[in-house]
């Protein structure tokens, strides 16, 4: 029997996991293979309070699960694939299916992020790992000296093309909109970088080729005139999808099937909490998953307290 169980091995969940470890409270979290923190494909964190010179990613994933660890939170490698709820002594117990065994918790916090949202279009399906790729740290090397298409505009996308010039020959970026949506100074990069051209106002239409890709084929919003960019490879960053599978018929999710939980935290079931990426929120960084993980281990912690009778009056 846990205190609490943390779904989810990305910035919201270690730090909830070491806030929690500090509480003294009996803290397992879950970090499935399967599920991929967003912070381990960023090549560099340079918005991240006390690193000026950046970090990459996976270091500093890495370092904040060690930190947590450091204060007793139990990590396990595994994947939740059920949650069910039970009454036990008059506590409502909760229930985690992983593999054959059942864990029990007093409470839980969902960390579970987000993944890439697809864009759905013909070709995607066809060439995804084999050309088409939604993370620009696993697979940039791959097209060393091509000239490939990036979609998107946002935040991500900007990153990624930067990193992506690093190892490429072109670069274009398709973007829906006559303007970024990124934050000033990473257009302000892109702008400078000589590899990079934008295609402005287009949406991507269809993936081509036979045994490899040949190319995008695009249309102008504004005139609906079709065209075609040659590539080798494309990099999609249209956004995430809210990784919230597990909660659909425990939590309430707003339309988009994120967790719609308030400022501490709490969602529509009691005991339930969540943080970082898969909760509906105006800004999703790395320093605002922390913050949400920090207040859900609070809320978590004040929670369990009060099931037990052990709160402070």
């Amino acid at each position: 029997m846990y205190d609490l169980v943390i779904i989810g091995g990305g910035p919201a969940g270690y730090t909830a996991g070491m806030y929690a470890s500090r509480a003294r409270l009996k803290v397992l979290l879950l970090s499935s293979i399967f599920i991929q923190s967003q912070t381990t494909t960023t090549a560099e964190v340079e918005n991240y309070p006390g690193f000026p010179d950046s970090i990459g990613g996976f270091e500093l994933l890495e370092r904040m699960k060690q930190h947590a660890v450091k204060f007793g939170l139990e990590v396990l490698d595994e994947q939740a694939e059920s949650i069910d709820q039970e009454m036990q002594d008059g506590k409502q117990i909760w229930k985690i299916k992983i593999g054959d065994k059942v864990l029990e918790s007093l409470s839980l916090i969902a960390a579970t992020g987000a993944i890439p949202r697809e864009l759905g279009i013909p070709g995607e399906s066809k060439f995804k790992g084999r050309g088409v790729s939604y993370c620009a740290v696993c697979d940039a090397a791959l097209f060393k000296g091509k000239d490939i298409v990036v979609v998107g505009g946002g935040d991500t996308a900007i990153e990624e093309a930067l990193f992506l010039a690093k190892f490429v020959k072109s670069i274009k970026i398709i973007h829906r909109r006559d303007r970024l949506r990124a934050t000033k100074i990473l257009q302000e990069k892109v702008v400078a970088e000589q590899k990079i051209n934008f295609v402005w106002n287009s949406n991507a239409e269809e993936i081509t080729g036979e045994q490899k890709i040949e190319g995008v084929k695009i249309k102008n919003k504004m005139s609906g005139e079709n065209s075609f960019v040659a590539c080798d490879g494309v990099f999609i960053f249209a956004g995430y999808l809210p990784n919230t599978d597990l909660f659909k018929r425990i939590v309430e999710l707003n339309e988009e099937g994120y967790i719609i939980a308030d400022d501490n935290m709490h969602t529509s079931q009691k005991g339930i909490f969540a943080c970082g990426d898969c909760r509906k929120k105006l800004l999703r960084q790395v320093v605002t998953a922390c913050g949400d993980g920090a207040t859900a281990a609070f809320s978590a912690q004040q929670y369990v307290e009060s099931l037990c009778g052990t709160e402070y009056k």
